[in-house]
C-alpha cells in the first residue's frame, strides 16, 4: 500500500507540473487578441515606426531618414575577432571601462553596442572566452541599444549622425556627454554614465537656441538580430519581457514572429529581452506613461529581428528654453540581489521578476537566498545545497515520523496480509475485507506513507528551478569531478568515468550521482513493505532504475540533494523501524 502511495506521489507531481503548465499559459491572454485590445489605446498612427532594421531610427514621420551602414569588405575571409576588430574601426568610438565590464559605444549613432562581461566565461574551461552579450551591426548577430527623438517639425539625430563627445572613455567615474545640433539651432544632448555593475543612465536634453519651436518625442530601443539559442524548456522564459502597470509580460520569440508587433501602454514598468542568464533592459522615467512595444521582422537576408522600445510623451520646446527626460538601459548578468537592489534603491516596478522565479515564487525566492546566505559562511553552494536538505528534514521531520511509524506498522502486519491474500486469492472482494478489518483492529493507516512526499513536491520544485536558472549557480563547483552545480553529472562508467575520451549518447551517459541517487532511492524502497501485486512489484523494482535515467541529464546540484535527502530518509526510517521492532528487508512467505 504504501508503495501504492508511492506511485500516488509521482504521478500527482506530474499532474501538478502540467496543471501549473496548462493554468499558466491559460491566464496569458492571446497575444491577437491583446494586441487588438492595446491598438485600441495605442494607436498605430501614434506610435512610432519602428522598421526591423538598426538604419531607420524609431519616430514619427521625420524629415530625416536611415541608410545603410556598409559592412566591411572581405570579413568573410577574416576570423571572427578580426572581423569585429574591422566593424569596430570604421566609426569613432568612446571606450568602456570598468571592473565588471568593457567595450564602446559607436559615436556614429550613439549606439551602445559593444559589451563584453568581465566576470563571467563562456565555460568552465581556464582559457574560456568572456560572454560578448553586445554586437555592433555588421557582425554576425548585431545586438545593441540606442536612445534618440523622433520629430514631424525638427531634424533630429539618426543613426548615421557622427555625434561630439566630451571625451573618450566612460568609467564609474567619469560619464560622458555627446552632442549634435541641426540647422534650425536645436541642440540635442545625451549624458551617459555607468554604475560599477551593469547599470548606464542615459540622461536626454534638448535646447532650442533657435526662433522655431520644436517637438521632440524621446525614445528607447534595443535591437538583436537573429533568433538566439535557447534551452527551449517550459520552466523557463526566454525572449521578450516587460512589466507594464506592475504586470508582467512574456512574449516567446516564435510568438512575436507570428503577432509581429504587441504594443502597450504603461506608466512605470520597463521592457527588455531575457536570455537564461542574461538581461537586457530600457527602463524608462517611472513616473511618466510611455507606449512600448514588442516587435519582430525579417531583414533582407531573411534573418529575424527583435526590437523592444519606448517612446515618451511629447516635449514641445519653444525658443530659449530646454527640456530633458532621464531613462536607464541594464545590461549584463541576472545577479538575483543586485537586481533586487536596483529593484529597491532605483524604484524599478518588479524588477525582479527579470530572473525567472516561476510558479512557486513564495518557496523559490526563500530558498535561493538561504543557499546564498549559508555560502557565504560555508564557501561552496554545493555543502549549501546539502545542509538546506537537513533543514527541510528537519521541518518535515514530525510529519515524515508519523509516516514512517505507520509504515513500521504495515511492515509489521506484511506477514498477516500476505496470509488473508493466500487464504482468499479467489475471492478479491473478501481478501479486501479481511485486509480493511486488519486496518481497523491493529489502527494502521495505509495512507499515511504519502504523507511527507507530497508536501516536499513543491520544494524539489522550487528547489529544481532555484539550479536551473540562478546565474550564482551556474559554474558553481562542489567538490571532486562537479565543476557546474547546474550541469549535469560529467562522469559515467560507459566511458570509464573519463578515462576515455569518448562522449556517450545522453540516453546512456549516466553520471556517478545519479547512480549514487538510484542506489539510495532503491535501498528506501527495501525498508517499504512490497505490494502484494507480484506486477506492481516488479514495476517498483524498476522504479529506482527509471529514475536514474531520468535524472542522469538533470543538474548536478539537484541529484545531489535528491540523494542526499533518500540517504537522510533511509536512515531516518531505519531508526524508526527498528525501534518499532519492524523486520528490515522483505518478509518471506511462511
Amino acid at each position: 500500500m504504501e508503495q501504492k502511495n508511492l506511485l500516488l506521489a509521482i504521478i500527482l507531481s506530474a499532474i501538478i507540473m502540467v496543471g501549473f503548465q496548462w493554468y499558466s499559459a491559460s491566464q496569458r491572454p492571446d497575444q491577437s487578441q491583446q494586441n487588438t485590445a492595446n491598438n485600441k489605446t495605442a494607436p498605430i498612427s501614434s506610435m512610432p515606426s519602428l522598421p526591423g532594421t538598426p538604419e531607420t531610427i524609431p519616430g514619427l514621420p521625420s524629415k530625416s531618414t536611415g541608410s545603410s551602414i556598409p559592412v566591411p569588405g572581405g570579413i568573410s575571409e577574416l576570423k571572427p575577432v578580426e572581423v569585429l576588430k574591422n566593424i569596430k574601426a570604421k566609426s569613432p568610438r568612446i571606450n568602456i571601462r570598468s571592473d565588471r565590464v568593457r567595450g564602446s559605444i559607436s559615436l556614429v549613432g550613439a549606439k551602445i553596442d559593444d559589451l563584453v562581461l568581465n566576470n563571467y566565461k563562456e565555460t568552465i574551461e581556464a582559457d574560456s572566452k568572456n560572454i560578448t552579450l553586445l554586437l555592433p551591426f555588421g557582425s554576425s548577430n548585431p545586438y545593441f541599444a540606442d536612445f534618440g527623438w523622433v520629430s514631424a517639425n525638427t531634424e533630429v539625430p539618426d543613426t548615421k549622425t557622427k555625434w561630439n563627445t566630451s571625451n573618450d572613455v566612460l568609467s564609474p567615474e567619469t560619464p560622458v556627454t555627446l552632442w549634435w545640433q541641426n540647422s534650425d539651432g536645436v541642440k540635442f544632448i545625451q549624458e551617459i554614465s555607468l554604475d560599477p555593475n551593469f547599470m548606464f543612465t542615459v540622461k536626454q536634453r534638448v535646447e532650442n537656441t533657435g526662433s522655431k519651436t520644436a517637438t521632440v518625442f524621446p525614445f528607447g530601443r534595443i535591437q538583436r538580430n537573429g533568433t538566439p539559442e535557447i534551452t527551449d524548456f517550459y520552466i523557463l522564459h526566454e525572449g521578450m519581457l516587460g512589466i507594464f502597470d506592475g504586470v508582467l509580460t512574456e512574449i516567446d520569440y516564435d510568438d512575436i514572429q507570428e503577432t509581429k508587433k504587441i504594443e502597450n501602454k504603461s506608466k512605470g514598468g520597463w521592457i527588455g529581452i531575457t536570455d537564461k542568464y542574461w538581461l537586457t533592459a530600457l527602463i524608462p522615467d517611472q513616473v511618466s506613461t510611455v507606449d512600448t512595444r514588442f516587435k519582430s521582422d525579417r531583414s533582407q537576408n531573411r534573418t529575424d529581428i527583435y526590437q523592444v522600445d519606448f517612446r515618451g510623451e511629447a516635449q514641445i520646446i519653444s525658443a530659449g528654453t530646454s527640456s530633458q527626460t532621464s531613462s536607464r538601459f541594464f545590461a549584463g548578468a541576472k545577479e538575483a540581489q543586485l537586481i533586487v537592489d536596483y529593484r529597491d534603491e532605483l524604484n524599478i516596478t518588479r524588477f525582479d521578476l527579470a530572473i525567472d522565479w516561476g510558479w512557486f515564487e513564495f518557496l523559490t525566492k526563500p530558498i535561493f537566498f538561504a543557499l546564498v546566505y549559508f555560502t557565504e559562511y560555508l564557501g561552496n553552494m554545493g555543502l549549501s545545497i546539502l545542509l538546506l536538505t537537513v533543514l527541510i528534514k528537519l521541518a518535515f521531520f514530525p510529519l515524515a515520523n508519523k509516516s514512517y511509524r505507520a509504515m513500521g506498522k504495515m511492515k509489521i502486519l506484511q506477514p498477516e496480509m500476505m496470509k488473508i491474500r493466500d487464504r482468499f486469492k479467489d475471492d478479491k472482494a473478501r481478501m479486501n475485507q479481511e485486509v480493511m478489518q486488519l486496518y481497523k483492529r491493529e489502527k494502521a493507516n495505509p495512507a499515511a506513507g504519502c504523507l511527507p512526499i507530497l508536501p516536499q513536491i513543491p520544494v524539489f520544485f522550487a528547489l529544481y528551478k532555484v539550479v536551473f536558472v540562478t546565474i550564482e549557480l551556474r559554474h558553481a563547483p562542489f567538490y571532486g569531478w562537479i565543476h557546474d552545480l547546474s550541469a549535469a553529472d560529467p562522469l559515467t562508467p560507459f566511458n570509464f568515468f573519463g578515462l576515455i575520451d569518448w562522449s556517450p549518447p545522453e540516453i546512456i551517459a549516466i553520471g556517478i550521482w545519479p547512480i549514487i541517487m538510484g542506489v539510495t532511492m532503491y535501498a528506501q524502497q527495501k525498508l517499504n513493505p512490497p505490494p502484494p501485486d507480484p506486477m506492481q512489484a516488479k514495476i517498483f523494482m524498476f522504479l529506482p532504475i527509471m529514475f536514474t535515467f531520468m535524472l542522469a541529464r538533470f543538474p548536478a546540484g539537484l541529484v545531489i540533494y535528491w540523494a542526499w535527502n533518500n540517504l537522510l530518509s533511509v536512515l531516518q526510517q531505519y531508526v524508526i523501524m527498528r525501534q518499532a521492532g519492524a523486520q528490515i528487508g522483505n518478509p518471506k512467505k511462511s
